[in-house]
Parts: structure tokens; C-alpha cells; sequence
């Protein structure tokens, strides 16, 4: 099955009846930058990569030998919220670290639960009375419950002097390492700004947790930044020096740190208003170069469809709305076996399993569809491969209980595939809305959106998608504990109304405030025909949209609140100029870097001559200004080639691809843009 196409996912539509253009996107990095908008409207820019006087100087307080004081009231407290089991493993615990303080890897294993509050509160309990120790939650003996670990803090060794002894490895740490209890007044947290090339987040901060020691679950950002592109971001550290991550660029290829300053606060998933693109279409050509002026104009007028795009499907050969479906019609171990059978190219897939090489995990994938053998599947099978891990477990465990292997993978994970499906119902019903009722004004029966809010966020998911900047990738060790799921952002149907005749004849609301809903248990339906695509694509994939199918309310509609999404999309702060270029090697953009470094003394005079070889020939704000003619062929020569830069604002649930798509008027595939880069490149054939 080839991989899924912008038409199988309901992307059909466009807002301009202008014609396209050629242009290759992503031929080089530097040719995607994404610079995050944080929620105070700043955009994020790496500037400096020394760490400030104010706290370079700060030194940690060093406290008392918490293991010297008497925790008696403390055990008696904790008797009260777990078991007498529990308290006299801890009670020995206890008195195993006064006996060997120097050892880091004694830990404890408290009793199972599948009460998940009931952890929480052994959690919180830790935290507050016993903070010396740090707690993690592990799987337990059935694919249902987990269970708390507790282990003395590494690096802290209780305020005694440490084992001079070196360990072999920092990769042998079984836990991870957190610092010091005792933490400056200005914050526990180190915000900084990661800055990278070719690498998507997850990746990034899985090597700088490897540099440091740590566990990726202690950095926070508001969202993943893709892989193929230049990007810079706000991320946060738990209780880590600034001294120690500004030392690390010495050693990093292809990522920076810098701007460092201390907070009170970790960020959070969708802690972020948006992302700044600068996106370079190379090897740009039309009939006339006036097309390209007003189309690019017209984009920055008019704006796009809103579209979820090919990413949020997977781009494999198995889209994840089928697992949804799947998931939503009851249909288990069709779904098991559509995560588990071999796909190429499928870019979610090779998230989860970052640190492995793709030919990698299509082996495993097709070792276990030819032998069935679960437990030499798992052997092989890659940690980060989270998903095929949770249910290969399950399986070998329960053998047959697909619907158990299922609800073992973590609940973010596997409500992917259900939001996966809710995209593709959004995208049919908007081409069908547009086809039907035109791009102009709103009609009768429409949604629009009535309280003047930019966005209506329809899922903290979206956060999770790994192109376009928005987006999340999953927060992979975070996973392993469904604490760790975001919540979903409660729908308001007081922000949203039926459009009235009276509407339309008062002109309240424009082609802008139009919605579609995410189906879901709360959301209103648009009371034209419109409703009717949600319900005939559903019942032709046998789907219930108003009730449940099954027994697992998990996997419904019904157990899903919905949300709503504008149709329309225009990009804010929009610029574009067409420039020309001799060498496709050299960078059109001025990345946060190569600011930084032209500003040093060692600045390469390679950077500098590179943006010397642009010819600027024309720019455009927000009116159309349509590039002239006249002057262009003689200002260019005959091997040179043209490019257009675009510089715009998208909301962080906004596809910038689908922007590109509706400049271009072709395909946003990953395929068809290399088979365009390739022929473009020069001395190929």
C-alpha cells in the first residue's frame, strides 16, 4: 500500500483560483526555519550562548544530613496512606541508607495499584515529607496496575562526602539524577533556548540527557520542532547549573544552547501562541514571474485552508486514522496487528523509535510477522519502539487480550490514532463545506466562532505532530506513566453559534470566523448539510459517532469531549521577496547561528560571501506588490536560479505546509518534494 496522499485524507480544496507555481521545499535545512512564539507573543531567537553573570556566580546551599534526623512522624504518616507492607519496606529501606550511604543503586518497589491518584499521592507524599528520596512509577505484574520505586537521590548522597570511586558509565545509572534538594531562590527549574539543525526535539534532548545524566522526562518544552529544518525553542531543565549545559556546546554538533536563566516553572505541552516561519522555495519558476507575485500576495490576503496535514496521518502505509477507526469500531486485533506489521517510511513510527535505525525496526516488525515469537520480538525490540513494546508485553502476558494489549500502550499514545480519525472527518467536511458554499462569506446553519478568540485549541495532541514546527512529537520516557498525559482542552459551546439569516443579513461574521467541530460528546454540529459528511463517512467505516460501539467507552466519541477548529487561516506579520541564486549549497536565511556568529570575530567569510550571492529582486508586504518584469532577466545570469522567502506568524495547531500547498498548488508530500529537489539540483539530468 503506497503511503497516503493529500486526497485520502480529504485535503482537496483551495482558497485562490490563481494558478501555482513550481517551487522546491526543504531542499536544504536552513530553507525551514521555525522560531517558537512563546505565550507572551515573544518570538524565541537564540542570541547568546554565555551564561549571565547574575547566575553564573550562584552557589548551592548545602544542607544537613537529612539521613541523621528522626522521621519517625514522617512513617507514621505514610502508615496512614499505604499499607503496613509498605511502611516496613520502607522503615528497612531507611535504615539500609544510614548503614551505606555511598550506594546509588538500592531502591525499593512499593506495593501495585491501578489507582492512578492513589500513586499520585505516594508521589506527592515523597516530595513533601521525605525529599531526600525520589520516586518513579514501573510497571507492575499485570498490564493494568504500576507500581511507585524509591530510591535515594543520586548525587546527593545525604550532604556526606561522595565515593571517590569512578563508575564505569553514566549510561549504567538506573535512575535519574536530580541534584541537589536545596535549589537558589530564583528558581529550580533552567529555562534555556535550544537551538537546532537536523534534528527533531526528541532526538536533541535525548543526547543532551545522555551528556548530563538525567532522564528526558525532566526537560519541559510547549512543543516538537521538525526534524528537517533549523529551529529554536524554549526548553526547561530540572535543577541543572547553566555552567554545566553552556559547557556542552563545545562538544554539540548541530545544536546550541544559550540564553540561560532560571524559573520558577517547567514548561508544559502547549505553552506556546505559535511559530515564526522563514520558509525558501528554491528553483522557483511559472509562465510569468507575475503570477508568482500575485499569488504570493493573495496568500497573505486571503490565507488557506486550515487543513490537518499529511502528518498528522502518518506518512506510511498505514495511515493512523485506519488504526482509529479500528480502535473506534471495537475491531482490537486489527488494530494490534496494523501497529505491528512492517511499513516503510512511516515518519510517526521512526519518532518512537529515534534512537534506532529505521532498517532496524522494520526488522523487527517483519521478525514477528513471519514468526509470531513475542518474547525474541521483544528481545530485539528497540526501548523507545514504545507503543509495539506496551503490547507485545501485554500479549505475552495475556495472550489473545488485544483489547488489554491495547489499553497497556499510554493513554496519549493511543488516543493519537482516535484524534487521528477525528482529523480526517474535519478535513472531508471542510473541502465539502468550501466546494459546496464557496470561500467568501458564511451561510446559513454555519458555525462560527462568536467571542473573538483567535483559536479554538481543539486538542493539547496538536502539540504533538513533528512537521511544521507545531507540533509534538510524544514526550517519549513521559509515556511509560499515564500520569504524564496532557489533558484536553475543555470545549466551550457558549464560543461558538448557529449562523441565522438575521446573521447574514447584519454582515456579524465573516468567512474568518467560520468552524468545523471535532466530533466529539459536546460539540454542535452545523445545522446545514454540511452535518451530513461527518455521518456518512462514519457509517462507511462503520463508526458510531453518537454512540458507543463496544464496551471500551475509552475508544468512542461518546467518551471524547470535541472541540472546534477555524476553517481559515491567514498568516500574521506576512513578508515575502523572490531572490536569485548561483549556488544551491548556499543559505538563502539568516539563521539565530549564523547571526551569533557574524558578530564574533571568527565569523567564516564563507557565511558572509554566501548571502553576498543573493540578488534581492523585489519584496512584498501585505498589499500586492507584484514583482516587475522588466529588469529581471538582465540583473540575472543564465545559470542562475530563482527562489522565494516567505516570512509569517501560524497559530501552533496550523499546518505551515498546507500555507506552502496552497502557494504552490501541488502535492506536500515528502516524496514529491525530493523528486522535485533532485531534478533541480545542478549537473543532474
Amino acid at each position: 500500500m503506497p503511503s497516503v496522499e493529500e486526497s485520502d485524507v480529504g485535503i482537496l480544496c483551495y482558497v485562490s483560483d490563481l494558478p501555482g507555481f513550481c517551487g522546491v521545499l526543504k531542499q536544504r535545512y536552513s530553507d525551514f526555519i521555525v522560531n517558537e512564539v512563546d505565550l507572551d507573543g515573544q518570538v524565541v531567537h537564540l542570541t547568546s550562548l554565555e551564561v549571565p553573570s547574575e547566575i553564573a556566580g550562584q552557589k548551592i546551599e548545602e544542607r544537613s544530613d537529612p539521613l541523621n534526623a528522626d522521621y519517625s512522624l514522617d512513617i507514621e504518616s505514610f502508615r496512614e496512606l499505604a499499607g503496613d507492607s509498605d511502611v516496613e519496606k520502607l522503615k528497612g529501606f531507611l535504615e539500609q541508607i544510614v548503614a551505606e550511604p555511598h550506594s546509588n543503586d538500592s531502591c525499593i518497589v512499593l506495593s501495585p495499584s491501578s489507582d492512578k491518584a492513589y500513586r499520585t499521592a505516594i508521589h506527592n507524599f515523597f516530595k513533601e515529607r521525605l525529599k531526600f528520596l525520589v520516586t518513579d512509577t514501573v510497571d507492575g505484574p499485570d498490564c493494568l496496575s504500576k507500581c511507585v520505586r524509591v530510591w535515594l537521590k543520586s548525587g546527593n548522597n545525604s550532604g556526606r562526602k561522595r565515593d571517590s570511586r569512578k563508575r564505569k558509565s553514566r549510561d549504567d545509572k538506573p535512575f535519574d539524577c536530580r541534584g541537589s534538594d536545596i535549589w537558589p531562590e530564583h528558581g529550580k527549574f533552567l529555562r534555556f533556548h535550544l537551538y537546532k539543525e537536523n534534528k527533531d526535539t526528541m532526538e536533541a534532548l535525548g543526547l543532551l540527557g545522555k551528556m548530563l545524566g538525567i532522564q528526558l522526562r525532566s526537560f519541559g518544552f510547549a512543543g516538537t520542532k521538525d526534524k528537517r529544518g533549523v529551529t529554536t525553542q524554549k526548553v526547561t531543565v530540572f535543577k541543572q547549573r547553566a555552567n554545566k549545559l553552556a559547557n556542552l556546546n563545545e562538544r554539540l554538533i548541530g545544536i546550541k544552547l544559550g540564553n540561560f536563566c532560571y524559573v520558577h516553572d517547567g514548561l508544559a505541552l502547549g505553552q506556546l501562541q505559535g511559530n515564526q516561519f522563514t520558509i525558501t522555495l528554491r528553483s522557483i519558476s511559472a509562465e510569468t514571474i507575475d503570477i508568482i507575485g500575485a499569488s504570493t500576495a493573495a496568500l497573505g490576503k486571503t490565507g488557506f485552508i486550515n487543513y490537518f496535514g499529511l502528518q498528522r496521518f502518518g506518512s506510511g502505509s498505514i495511515p493512523t486514522h485506519l488504526i482509529g477507526a479500528a480502535l473506534l469500531r471495537g475491531h482490537w486485533r486489527t488494530a494490534v496487528n496494523m501497529i505491528l506489521d512492517p511499513r516503510d517510511g512511516d515518519i510517526l513510527f521512526i519518532i518512537l523509535a529515534y534512537l534506532t535505525q529505521k532498517d532496524a525496526t522494520s526488522k523487527v516488525r517483519k521478525y514477528y510477522k513471519e514468526t509470531g515469537d513475542i518474547g525474541g520480538t521483544l528481545r530485539q525490540l528497540p526501548h523507545h519502539m514504545v507503543a509495539e513494546r506496551a503490547i507485545l508485553s501485554c500479549l505475552q502476558k495475556s495472550p489473545g487480550n488485544y483489547l488489554q494489549a491495547l489499553l497497556g500502550i499510554p493513554r496519549t499514545l493511543r488516543m493519537m490514532f482516535v484524534h487521528s480519525y477525528q482529523s480526517f472527518l474535519w478535513n472531508h467536511a471542510a473541502s465539502m463545506r468550501v466546494k459546496k458554499y464557496g470561500v467568501h462569506k458564511v451561510v446559513a446553519g454555519d458555525l462560527v466562532c462568536c467571542n473573538g478568540q483567535e483559536t479554538l485549541e481543539e486538542s493539547t495532541f496538536s502539540h504533538f505532530e513533528c512537521e511544521d514546527g507545531s507540533s509534538n512529537e510524544i514526550r517519549i520516557d513521559s509515556l511509560l506513566d499515564d500520569a504524564a498525559a496532557p489533558n484536553h482542552s475543555k470545549v466551550n459551546d457558549a464560543s461558538v453559534k448557529v449562523v441565522s439569516e438575521e446573521d447574514i443579513v447584519a454582515e456579524r461574521y465573516t468567512i474568518y470566523d467560520l468552524v468545523l467541530p471535532l466530533p466529539g460528546s459536546r460539540i454542535t454540529y452545523p445545522s446545514n448539510d454540511i452535518q451530513e459528511v461527518y455521518h456518512v463517512l462514519a457509517e462507511n467505516d462503520n463508526v458510531k459517532l453518537n454512540e458507543c460501539a463496544h464496551k471500551s467507552k475509552e475508544f468512542s466519541f461518546t467518551n471524547i469531549t470535541g472541540a472546534y477548529r477555524k476553517v481559515f487561516q491567514k498568516p500574521k506579520d506576512y513578508k515575502w521577496e523572490l531572490l536569485s541564486y548561483t549556488d544551491s549549497n548556499i543559505p538563502l536565511a539568516e539563521t539565530d547561528w549564523d547571526v551569533i556568529s557574524k558578530s564574533h570575530a571568527n565569523s567564516s567569510a564563507k557565511s558572509s560571501d554566501g548571502m553576498n550571492d543573493k540578488i534581492k529582486l523585489s519584496e512584498g508586504m501585505d498589499s500586492l506588490n507584484q514583482p516587475k518584469e522588466s529588469g529581471v532577466a538582465s540583473d540575472l545570469q543564465e545559470s542562475s536560479q530563482m527562489a522565494l522567502k516567505l516570512t509569517f506568524t501560524l497559530p501552533a495547531s496550523c499546518y505551515a505546509t498546507m500555507a506552502i500547498r496552497e502557494l504552490l498548488k501541488s502535492s506536500t508530500s515528502v516524496a514529491f518534494h525530493k523528486a522535485l529537489s533532485s531534478q533541480s539540483l545542478p549537473g543532474e539530468t
